[in-house]
């Protein structure tokens, strides 16, 4: 089983905690679908990452498809529990998550563009997005006095939300939801004690 994407992407790091908190073996191809010698495209049409290369060499593609797989592949550390509420609540949150880290990508996207071609209402439509996310996040956190996400128990809602706030910290640390909203650091602080967190961080020269 392989990995293919960049250190640097929430969607490649959920797949990667995941991995780890499956404990299955894996290699790790990096590469990044914005290179100009790129091959990623051979394995998902659409060019982005991660990609899942199993044993027989198909391919899965979108972190979402990916780590629904691998739960169900490993019993072992449930990440996804099989009530149907339960399961569309971590999913909700899932999309919220990733909805973070989206925006927060395209806003690094468009600030790669040269000056004159950036569209600041662009950028403050996904600044809008993100913000409104993190407050929803902690109005459900402290409302419900929840210990992590969904509950008493950790979920893939937590890895996807650790992955999001972790790339916030990474790309964008003058957005400071650590200050604002403590319910949501305290969350990330209990997550980066994992090993699965602690050893996917992103490369700071990155």
């Amino acid at each position: 089983m392989k990995v293919i994407g960049s250190q640097t992407s929430p969607f490649v790091r959920k797949v990667c905690v995941v991995l780890a908190e499956k404990k299955i073996d894996y290699d790790f191809e990096l590469q990044s679908p914005w290179d100009t010698d790129t091959t990623v495209p051979n394995f998902n049409p659409l060019g982005k990452v991660p990609v899942l290369v199993l044993d027989d060499l198909s391919t899965l593609f979108d972190s979402r498809v990916i780590v629904e797989y691998l739960d169900s592949i490993a019993p072992n550390n449930k990440l996804m529990p099989e009530s149907n509420r339960e399961r569309a609540e971590v999913k909700c949150w899932c999309s919220l998550a990733d909805g973070i880290s989206e925006a927060a990508a395209n806003i690094f996207l468009e600030k790669k563009r040269p000056p004159a071609q950036q569209s600041e209402e662009w950028i403050v439509r996904q600044k809008g997005k993100i913000a409104s996310a993190l407050r929803f996040m902690a109005a459900q956190l402290n409302e419900n006095e929840r210990s992590w996400c969904i509950g008493t128990h950790y979920s893939l809602a937590d890895v996807t939300t650790g992955c999001a706030l972790g790339y916030l910290l990474f790309r964008f640390p003058e957005i400071a939801w650590r200050e604002e909203y403590p319910v949501l650091a305290c969350l990330y602080d209990k997550l980066i004690k994992r090993e699965s967190f602690s050893t996917t961080v992103p490369p700071a020269n990155a």
